[in-house]
């Protein structure tokens, strides 16, 4: 599954929809959809989505040891 669409999974389940989650980002709906549809999202951007919406984002690779990277 694609960043895009995880976004898209996460506003159907928490009940908001994209133009809003672009307002509450400090975006237009017309560029975060954009951005969707090309798959850019920014770190920055799915941290300040996960924030909005009281939700955790976790992303990190982990090493065989155990070790994450963060």
């Amino acid at each position: 599954m694609t960043t895009s669409e995880q976004i898209r999974v996460l506003c159907v389940r928490t009940g908001i929809s994209l133009s809003e989650l672009a307002r509450k980002i400090n975006q237009t709906p017309q560029n975060f959809n954009a951005k969707l549809k090309r798959n850019t999202i920014t770190q920055n951007e799915l941290n300040q989505i996960a924030e909005v919406l009281n939700v955790t984002y976790e992303q990190y690779f982990v090493l065989k040891n155990g070790e994450q990277i963060k």
